[in-house]
């Protein structure tokens, strides 16, 4: 891992005390109480089966898995494997992937699925031989044994409190665009949600999309499509559920002349922190991967172990298919220029000289970030 992983796992862990502490006394304190439906108790000799649902997002291999592997070596005193894989936004890859590792008998599965529901019927599969599996921030059907992510209306609540903040008296002199991620993600439905219980009789929604695959590119075309159908003086702000979107929106705006309107995004990407810096894009949603990390790792190895989770997960959600799943909800941040400093670089995600790289230099220097 390198020197910026660690700076940000320390500094998270330092936040989320309170979390670590609950986890560290149930490694030492709920080994009488094991969840006899669970696996057979094992020690920290233990094998982790990780599987993460695409790489377009730089999110996945920067911070999700070294984040997660350095947790199950720090919890199982280094004995403890990671097996990763990653199925670069196909379900039935990924699908596949749960078959081998069921094969491959590791002790506890992390998933974070590329379809809800397409991956239930693996999810059971891996249930039935024994193999617990934590749903790693997307609420994967099926019977799964403990989820984390965050709160996924909040975050919509946010971007869409946001964009209201950023257009002002301006809300209701034209109409905005909702970008929405993909239709096989329960969160994107949970995004919009929490978006459209603040943006709905606020503003005119000119057009809405569900955005296949939350590709960029696909986030380009159906801007493309909005500016001709609205007209580009009509549209005066954009919804966009995530950065990677935003960046294709941006790249559609600024191809039709469009400046200087608000876009939202998500996941504090290095790209979506620099437009922020630029003044292209308003805000993302700053989200702590690394206390989602450490929680999914923690929920994995007690589980591995034949431990109760009842110390580290006090929250219960449901899925269509399982109740009381038991859950942690990190909370998000709402990041704009003016918090970059006490956010993304305060904990250790970025240094402000990759923010302020190269062109983004004066930009960061207009508004302080040195």
């Amino acid at each position: 891992m390198n020197t910026r992983m660690r700076r940000a796992a320390v500094a998270i862990a330092v936040g989320a005390m309170a979390v670590s502490l609950a986890a560290c006394g149930s490694a030492k304190e709920s080994g009488d109480n094991a969840d006899s439906t669970g696996s057979a108790k094992k020690g920290d000799d233990i094998k982790v089966g990780l599987l993460l649902p695409e790489n377009a997002t730089a999110r996945y291999e920067k911070f999700d898995r070294p984040l997660i592997e350095k947790k199950v070596r720090e919890l199982t005193n280094g004995k403890g494997e990671v097996v990763y894989a990653n199925a670069k936004q196909d379900a039935s890859t990924q699908n596949q992937q749960v078959d081998t590792m069921v094969t491959n008998k590791v002790d506890v599965l992390i998933v974070d699925a590329v379809d809800s529901k397409a991956i239930a019927g693996s999810v059971k599969k891996a249930k039935d031989a024994g193999i617990p599996v934590v749903a790693y921030d997307r609420l994967a059907e099926g019977p799964i044994d403990a989820y984390t992510s965050f709160d996924n209306v909040t975050v919509g609540k946010t971007q869409g409190e946001a964009l209201l903040k950023a257009l002002g008296s301006k809300a209701k002199d034209g109409q905005i665009v909702m970008m929405n991620g993909s239709s096989t993600d329960p969160n994107a439905a949970q995004f919009k949600q929490g978006a459209h219980s603040v943006l709905d009789g606020k503003v005119k929604i000119g057009r809405e999309y569900d955005t296949k695959e939350w590709k960029p590119e696909n986030a380009n075309a159906n801007m493309e499509g909005a500016i001709s159908a609205l007209g580009k003086d009509k549209i005066v702000g954009v919804y966009s559920a995530n950065d990677g979107m935003a960046g294709g929106i941006i790249t559609a705006l600024k191809a039709a002349g469009i400046a200087n309107i608000p876009v939202t995004g998500q996941d504090a990407e290095l790209s979506g922190v620099q437009r922020i810096v630029t003044g292209e894009q308003y805000m993302s949603v700053y989200k702590p991967y690394p206390q989602e990390a450490d929680v999914a790792a923690e929920m994995a190895v007690a589980l591995a172990q034949g431990k109760s989770l009842d110390s580290i997960a006090k929250d219960k959600v449901d899925s269509p298919t399982t109740k009381a799943i038991p859950s942690v909800l990190v909370p998000v941040v709402s990041l704009t220029k003016d918090n970059i400093k006490d956010t993304v670089i305060k904990d250790g995600i970025y240094t402000v000289n990759e923010i302020c790289a190269g062109k983004y230099k004066a930009a960061c220097d207009k508004i302080g970030l040195k």
